[in-house]
């Protein structure tokens, strides 16, 4: 098992000193989905919730969360995005709402973090816009797909 970076030789968690990494290109991408009724999903499609745009909300909620995700997660390193692509498709067979989360930088550690947590936050951010007519919706497989860059290299989740 490999050894986890962020707990000291003493035991404490820590920031990860990446001052001696080389600067690459990363890129993250993360997906997750809302589940709902159909006639909420239809109600989002026709941009007929009373709080306004789902999805246009959504997909602004996302990237303004993986700009901050330093300031959500413990230990993350504040990275300067150089850019946040989040992807919301309405998909009747859910039914419900697929989000997508590409994040890329160049620096010294990666960006898996954002990614996750800008598809975490458009998924919160679509429950809450239309919770007043569905309390039951659902959060569902929220995750990494793929990531390029850095020291650990490329990889794809198969599906």
């Amino acid at each position: 098992m490999a050894k986890l970076t962020h707990i000291a030789e003493s035991g404490e968690a820590h920031m990860v000193d990446v001052s001696a990494k080389d600067a690459t290109s990363r890129i993250a991408v993360a997906v997750g989905r809302v589940v709902m009724k159909p006639e909420t999903l239809a109600l989002i499609i026709a941009g007929d919730a009373k709080k306004g745009d789902v999805l246009g909300t959504a997909r602004i909620a996302g990237i303004m969360a993986a700009k901050r995700t330093h300031e959500l997660i413990p230990l993350c390193h504040p990275l300067a995005l150089s850019q946040v692509i989040v992807d919301l498709e309405p998909d009747a067979a859910l039914p419900g709402v697929r989000v997508r989360a590409s994040v890329k930088v160049t620096g010294q550690t990666g960006v898996e973090m954002e990614a996750l947590t800008a598809v975490s936050v458009a998924c919160l951010t679509i429950y809450d816009m239309v919770k007043a007519v569905d309390r039951f919706m659902t959060i569902e497989g929220v995750g990494m797909t793929e990531k390029s860059g850095g020291k650990s290299g490329d990889w794809k989740r198969e599906e």
